[in-house]
């Protein structure tokens, strides 16, 4: 069973804290939709990231789960995803699914996995901007992240950062 999303929260603050990140706290109306969220917080879009769960078959028993981070204005290449792990099938894991493997409820997803069948995968577009926006596992409150010291824990964790947002429509996420 995963974490609740204030336990997700907690966990998280912690983290960045133990490592010295440099952070703010944005509180705002409940929201888990990118566009929107990012206009509460006055963030361009594109500085957003996009946490989703993605499931990809690899064997008749077997899968993998990713946890693909991408900009706020574009879309997962779930394609792109399936050629990379060598899947024959590919998809948005269930509700339950990527809540129980994220530790929170859909729109408050972390760019940060803490559990270890979530591979996390970060499209390079997410580190262009000095700060990165997300909601913190929760719809009411955000944070802004210094993109340098995400950059660092993903360096600490061995996350892969490579191509992840689809380049057109049509491979991408509906």
């Amino acid at each position: 069973m995963g974490v609740s999303g204030g336990d997700a929260y907690l966990r998280l603050v912690s983290l960045l804290d133990e490592h010295g990140a440099r952070y703010r706290v944005i509180d705002h109306t409940p929201e888990g939709r990118t566009e929107e969220v990012s206009r509460l917080r006055g963030n361009p879009v594109e500085q957003a990231a996009k946490c989703l769960v993605v499931m990809v078959k690899t064997g008749k028993r077997t899968k993998r789960y990713f946890l693909a981070v991408v900009p706020g204005d574009a879309r997962v290449d779930l394609q792109g995803l399936k050629a990379l792990a060598e899947g024959s099938y590919v998809s948005f894991a269930s509700a339950d699914r990527a809540e129980e493997l994220s530790g929170s409820v859909s729109g408050t997803i972390l760019p940060f996995s803490f559990h270890p069948d979530l591979e996390l995968i970060v499209d390079p577009r997410v580190l262009e901007h000095e700060e990165m926006y997300f909601n913190a596992a929760r719809l009411d409150r955000s944070l802004a992240l210094n993109t340098q010291d995400y950059r660092d824990h993903l360096l600490r964790v061995g996350a892969r950062v490579q191509p992840v947002a689809a380049e057109d429509s049509a491979t991408a996420e509906k």
